[in-house]
């Protein structure tokens, strides 16, 4: 009996060059292979996207499809000014986010698919109004909805959305986006993200967010919430995601500030001279 080889890249077909696979996937298979057969070990820098390019000859799309699809799969991460690592030899079931500053939550909302459920202009309440940081009867843009990943059918969090009164005329954010919020605000509005600030809690999957995310009720979660202010310290978006325990798992990097290390090294000898 002949055995059916199926691969995480082509979400159980066969996988190989064939013409009704597309190109991104067909080239994400190969990164796998090599990956996997330790060809780039745990640590080590995949080709860039315009290596990528030349070593196969395809577009910056599909170069740039291919290594979204490995980082879904929670097999590489980019980090901004160094590139692609590995960080594990086989496919992870859940979503991993790398983050290292703010640029990766664009990174995140552009790995990933948001599928606004509901769309409403609301006038806050007193309790609404002290998590916003603004004042009873402003009316502020709210949203809820479900993000995906690609070739998942199952949602990687349920997410709840607010944005500032100024932005609430916000166009495009219906349906699907592959965006992130803030940089469609920052678009069509020039308001720029200064800094955001985030928590992260361990909790339980109440009702609605157990039958939103088709996961057992009072199951384990992770609540990730985020407040995006611009360069004047103004909160102007304010999300809480909620996600199921076994589909997203979280890293972050941190780096080490090598000119203040150095001061400090420096700063040793002069230290224990002036003790002696």
């Amino acid at each position: 009996m002949a055995t059916r080889l199926t691969s995480p890249i082509s979400n159980g077909r066969t996988p190989g060059l064939t013409g009704a696979q597309p190109r991104y996937l067909q080239l994400a298979q190969t990164l796998y292979n090599e990956i996997e057969s330790g060809k780039y070990p745990i640590g080590a820098l995949v080709p860039t996207e315009f290596d990528l390019c030349e070593q196969f000859g395809v577009s910056r799309f599909t170069a740039r499809e291919a290594v979204k699809r490995l980082v879904q799969l929670g097999m590489v991460v980019r980090q901004p000014g160094v590139g692609t690592r590995v960080c594990a030899r086989t496919a992870n079931a859940s979503y991993n986010q790398n983050i290292t500053g703010v640029a990766d939550l664009y990174q995140y909302a552009t790995d990933t698919t948001l599928s606004i459920d509901r769309r409403e202009t609301v006038e806050i309440e007193p309790a609404q109004a002290e998590m916003l940081e603004g004042s009873r009867g402003e009316t502020w843009l709210h949203m809820h909805g479900r993000r995906f990943t690609s070739g998942q059918a199952l949602p990687i969090c349920v997410t709840e959305l607010w944005l500032h009164p100024a932005f609430r005329s916000i166009k495009g954010l219906t349906g699907r986006l592959d965006r992130a919020v803030h940089a469609i605000v920052e678009e069509q509005f020039g308001e720029s993200i200064g800094s955001v600030e985030q928590e992260i809690r361990a909790v339980l999957l109440d009702r609605d967010a157990a039958t939103s995310l088709d996961a057992p009720l009072h199951s384990a979660g992770l609540k990730v919430v985020r407040r995006y202010r611009n360069r004047r310290g103004q909160l102007i978006e304010h999300t809480t995601s909620v996600h199921p325990a076994d589909r997203f798992h979280y890293t972050t990097t941190f780096q080490r500030d090598w000119q203040m290390a150095g001061a400090e090294a420096a700063a040793e000898p002069a230290a224990r001279k002036a003790a002696k």
